[in-house]
């Protein structure tokens, strides 16, 4: 059986934020398979989620935001050199990926940092010990992060929504679409419900 995961995310986004650990769970539940980060890139500098998107997360999931975050939530984020250097890690370093979400998440939302510098970046890229060229630190998307961008919109294509998170996983030449939503609140359950649409598929194919 061959499985891959496509996360479709923005770094700076708080459902993104709260979607993260369903694929935590998942990459635990299934350790061969191959997860697939999709930054979309939507923040520009320009806008934000916002205090009633974050506390309508915080409602809904099990996500927790720090003072700072919380402090400068409708402040304008731009996600552009967060989503070069996911780009780069997926070129260099995939393995890691997935922990390096995590790591500028929990950064983000919590600490506060809002990854709008080359400095933001510090701790983290000594943290992972990785050496980004300097075009990831750009004010514009690389040619990596571009790239993925026209691998997103050929999965929403597919799945007929632009909206984001998205959350899609194949197994073998079948889909699941998985509705984030039904687990924000206890993100190991889509473990069980990703197990039971697998259970269909192969009775299925009996």
């Amino acid at each position: 059986m061959t499985t891959e995961l496509y996360f479709i995310y923005d770094s700076h986004c708080p459902w993104s934020y709260a979607t993260t650990p369903l694929v935590n769970a998942l990459q635990h539940a299934y350790p061969n398979m191959t997860v697939h980060l999709l930054h979309c890139a939507h923040y520009h500098g320009k806008d934000s989620a916002g205090e009633e998107q974050m506390q309508a997360v915080i409602k809904a999931s099990d996500v927790k935001f720090g003072r700072e975050y919380t402090r400068y939530v409708n402040s304008p984020k731009s996600s552009i050199k967060t989503a070069n250097l996911m780009a780069w890690m997926q070129d260099k370093q995939a393995n890691k990926q997935l922990a390096l979400l995590n790591a500028l998440q929990t950064a983000h939302f919590m600490d506060g940092n809002p990854f709008h510098n080359k400095h933001d970046f510090n701790d983290i890229v000594e943290q992972f010990k990785l050496s980004p060229n300097n075009k990831v630190f750009r004010d514009e998307l690389t040619t990596d992060a571009e790239f993925i961008l026209e691998g997103i919109a050929e999965i929403q294509q597919v799945i007929a929504t632009t909206r984001f998170p998205a959350l899609i996983m194949t197994v073998n030449d079948n889909a699941i679409f998985i509705d984030h939503s039904k687990y924000l609140k206890t993100p190991q359950e889509v473990v069980t419900a990703v197990e039971q649409e697998i259970a269909a598929i192969k009775q299925a194919q009996n």
